[in-house]
């Protein structure tokens, strides 16, 4: 394979790699699935736990399940929980208040990468600025095995309640890394093996006729903008999803999973 080279030629390797920095996380986590995972992760410090009366069967639950010491729950009434999360928070009768999860660092993730159970992918979401998106792409990365997902400091979500509660449980499963500069985060996989596809409805090539090697970094650009010029430039192909439809766009976050499963289905 002879990557594309539209673009410059690569920083030295001995250029500080693009740094994850602390999560902004917000403090409340609510809704079942997201409250589960959480308090099933011992890297997770929980402060506080409330439920309605109805759902205290299920905290308990949760808590026997989890194993990790954990404080005790609050039952409250439905106007005090809610007078805690965001208006209109889904919340099922449970929320726990948190601290973030530690940040882990780029350099920590691609250490960590197995040495079997390829492909391994990892997601760059450029501007997807929606926090539901980004949930609900971190629930597709955790069902397809994939590395983790990275964002830029600036032009992504902060992780919320509302983050999490897309995720389904997937913020305690899947990296959530936060970079200083997308571009040379891609230059910087780059050096470490991947090959860099952007997602573009108008490639010619489809994303299932790629001939890719085990490591993969998939680039997802914002509904209507698409990828930046410098993100594109620095990918090693474009291509566009197997689509059959007259509509061929999709919702970056249906399109990152439509692209997951085209990426890891047996050829």
């Amino acid at each position: 394979m002879t990557r594309r080279r539209r673009h410059a030629t690569r920083p030295d390797a001995a250029q500080k790699p693009p740094s994850a920095k602390p999560s902004t996380a917000g403090p409340w986590i609510y809704g079942r699935h997201a409250v589960a995972a959480a308090l099933a992760n011992p890297a997770r410090e929980i402060r506080r736990i409330v439920a309605l009366s109805e759902a205290s069967e299920a905290i308990a639950a949760f808590l026997q399940e989890g194993g990790a010491a954990r404080p005790a729950p609050e039952i409250l009434d439905r106007r005090a929980l809610e007078a805690l999360l965001p208006a209109g928070a889904v919340h099922q009768g449970i929320a726990i208040e948190t601290a973030a999860l530690e940040a882990l660092d780029l350099e920590d993730l691609l250490r960590a990468i197995p040495e079997t159970g390829a492909p391994h992918i990892l997601l760059l979401l450029d501007q997807v600025t929606d926090p539901h998106n980004v949930g609900a792409i971190l629930r597709s990365a955790a069902a397809f095995a994939a590395l983790g997902v990275i964002v830029p400091e600036h032009g992504a979500p902060p992780v919320t309640g509302a983050l999490a509660k897309a995720a389904s449980g997937a913020l305690e499963a899947v990296p959530l890394l936060r970079v200083t500069n997308l571009v040379r985060c891609l230059e910087r996989l780059k050096e470490a093996g991947f090959w860099c596809v952007g997602l573009d409805s108008a490639a010619p090539q489809s994303l299932e006729d790629l001939d890719l090697p085990p490591r993969i970094a998939l680039a997802l650009g914002a509904e209507g903008a698409g990828l930046r010029r410098l993100v594109r430039e620095r990918c090693d192909f474009l291509a566009h999803l197997p689509t059959r439809g007259s509509l061929a766009s999709l919702n970056v976050s249906n399109a990152a999973a439509v692209a997951l499963y085209a990426l890891t289905r047996p050829r």
